[in-house]
């Protein structure tokens, strides 16, 4: 139980990936509703602050930067965390670094993952559970129920991101017509709709639809290859590395259909409420990943595969080489867009 100062203090730790700052956004839409007056600090690792400029419940975006003197920077967190003497941290993640922060920051209360290899130091365990049903957001909000003011059960909450009204005035020169956003690359390649397959989905979309495709800097020559082999003449553009992630965000929010693989703009979606089209290779949705928009729907293929999924995180490579898991997605399928 908490013993808190008025108004109370939360840390949120999420130093992992892009994705996962977005869905423990939902933790944070959650706590303010539970306790509108808590203060509410996050802490990401370097790069992923800007998701959450303009968020309004957040005090602080505390930053680790673990590319440059990582265990340097984690030292220096650990004091600033001690000094700020937290009411409660909790810490999202299950690996050994932010569990150490955790356990030596001397919150009144700590909250972790059993798998921690810190967790015996917390002052409250969480089961990690993979198991159909259960969404990523739904394992963090148990993060909530050691304290008073959480309810027995909890409703689930979506992520929110908060884009300025300059990020939305950045993309409406975008939005002249009704258009589609493709993010067709990932981090894993097992993850990552074959890139011959991408281009013939666009080919299958009417003339009067623009398309869009998203991405990071590094994905630009993807994204260009893919509007070469599609044939497609007019109507398509290679936005990716143009758009900040909040207004691609703001993109995707006004999209007809968003199509995303089991990554990060997945989840830029779900933040969004944006109509989505999730294609999973070689992970299921069952991992607890797949999309929350209200619009929304998952793509896998129908082929009885022993090999699928072969890991939680995807791969840089199909292990047995045929990658049938994408393959064998059908693209008309995914081009039906009502």
């Amino acid at each position: 139980m908490i013993t808190a100062t008025n108004p109370p203090r939360f840390l949120i730790i999420q130093t992992a990936f892009i994705g996962d700052v977005i869905l423990a956004t939902a933790l944070l839409e959650q706590l303010h509703r539970l306790q509108p007056d808590a203060v509410l600090d996050v802490l990401v690792r370097k790069g992923n602050e800007s998701l959450l400029a303009n968020h309004p419940f957040i005090g602080e975006v505390l930053i680790w930067d673990k590319k440059g003197g990582k265990y340097r920077d984690l030292l220096r967190l650990i004091r600033l965390v001690r000094a700020r003497r937290y009411d409660a941290v909790l810490n999202l993640q299950r690996f050994g670094a932010t569990g150490l922060l955790t356990a030596l920051s001397q919150a009144g209360v700590t909250v972790g993952f059993a798998k921690n290899p810190f967790s015996r130091f917390f002052t409250y365990k969480i089961e990690h559970r993979i198991e159909p049903g259960i969404h990523e957001v739904d394992r963090n909000a148990g993060f909530l129920r050691p304290f008073k003011f959480a309810p027995t059960v909890l409703e689930r909450v979506r992520p929110k991101l908060y884009p300025s009204p300059a990020d939305y005035d950045a993309i409406k020169a975008y939005q002249d017509r009704p258009y589609i956003c493709l993010a067709p690359t990932s981090v894993w390649f097992t993850k990552q709709y074959p890139t011959d397959r991408w281009a013939e989905l666009i080919a299958r979309f009417p003339q009067d639809t623009t398309i869009y495709l998203l991405g990071a800097p590094s994905d630009a020559p993807a994204c260009d290859a893919i509007i070469a082999l599609s044939k497609r003449t007019g109507g398509i553009q290679n936005l990716a590395g143009k758009l900040s992630l909040l207004q691609s965000a703001a993109l995707q929010q006004g999209a007809r259909m968003n199509y995303v693989n089991d990554s990060a703009p997945l989840h830029l979606c779900s933040a969004m409420n944006a109509p989505t089209t999730a294609i999973f290779c070689s992970t299921v949705p069952e991992f607890g990943f797949g999309p929350l928009a209200d619009v929304s729907r998952t793509v896998e293929t129908l082929e009885p595969l022993d090999c699928k999924p072969c890991t939680l995180h995807g791969r840089s490579a199909c292990p047995l080489g045929h990658f049938r898991c994408a393959w064998s997605i059908s693209v008309a399928e995914l081009a039906e867009l009502e």
